[in-house]
């Protein structure tokens, strides 16, 4: 991709959530009883999130591991993959992110890292087989069609290699219409997940549900939302309103549907801990390529 390419919807929601929060990374955090859920610990709670995700990997210590990091944001754990000793390339297909990756990278010199600016679906599959003995999925599996990416996985995995996916995925409530369906996008159906797993070369090595550790995330989300985006975005209103009637009038009626969404999404209180839990499962995956 070029930088004369638009920003979508989905690069814009992660660049902001950067900026907006002040984090590095864009992964949710993991939280326990023991850590006040608040904005300053968020950090930490992501933290523990992303050691989560490298203690899944093999040790490098005990020998090269080379990791394929899949949708790999701004590079943050990427950073951390190279700093702990592992080789590792990435991919992400939006620009303005690998922007943000290659400063990552460069502050490994003489940790040699590729990236890919390509979708998952367009990796060069012929130059990369059996090259990985890693492939990880950080909040990214949910954007990749399932059927294409195990194909493209058991030829770019080294025999024995494991993907690793830590990502939210749809329970058997999704679609029935209660209060908050629809409220949160994206994620396959776990039953669908589990059925493709079975029909491929890949076995379940580990599978951790940590849905209660990570729907508090969507609490912190919630009180920014309604502490401080829809009071902006209220007096922005009113002063649109006030003094730009007509120009008011005819953008509302323009994008009526597309802000009723908006806000039966964001700001009518279902973005919150316990809808996520009913229509949401978050687990972290450690899939094995058979022999």
């Amino acid at each position: 991709m070029s930088d004369t390419e638009k920003m979508g919807s989905r690069e814009l929601g992660l660049v902001l959530t950067q900026q907006i929060l002040g984090v590095d990374d864009l992964h949710y955090g993991l939280w326990d009883d023991a850590m006040e859920l608040k904005l300053a610990n968020l950090h930490i709670a992501q933290q523990r999130y992303t050691d989560n995700l490298i203690n899944a990997m093999p040790d490098p210590k005990a020998g090269s591991v080379k990791v394929f990091d899949i949708g790999c944001g701004t590079g943050h754990v990427l950073g951390q993959l190279l700093a702990r000793g592992f080789e590792a390339d990435g991919l992400v297909p939006a620009p303005s992110l690998a922007k943000l990756v290659r400063q990552q990278q460069a502050k490994y010199p003489n940790y040699p890292s590729k990236l890919y600016e390509c979708i998952f679906e367009a990796v060069p599959v012929g130059e990369m087989q059996q090259k990985y003995d890693v492939c990880l999925f950080s909040e990214s599996f949910q954007y990749i069609c399932m059927e294409t990416s195990f194909d493209i996985l058991q030829k770019i995995l080294k025999p024995g290699g494991i993907v690793v996916i830590c990502d939210f995925f749809k329970t058997e409530h999704h679609g029935d219409g209660g209060p908050g369906d629809g409220s949160f996008g994206g994620g396959h159906a776990m039953a669908d997940f589990y059925r493709k797993v079975q029909a491929s070369r890949f076995e379940i090595a580990r599978d951790e549900d940590i849905t209660q550790r990570v729907s508090p995330n969507l609490q912190l989300v919630n009180d920014i939302l309604h502490n401080t985006i829809k009071p902006v975005g209220l007096t922005f209103d009113r002063y649109l309103s006030e003094n730009y009637p007509k120009i008011y009038w005819v953008i509302k009626r323009l994008v009526r549907k597309k802000l009723e969404r908006l806000n039966y999404k964001y700001f009518e209180g279902h973005r919150n801990k316990e809808t996520f839990e009913r229509y949401k499962t978050y687990h972290l995956i450690v899939l094995k390529l058979k022999g």
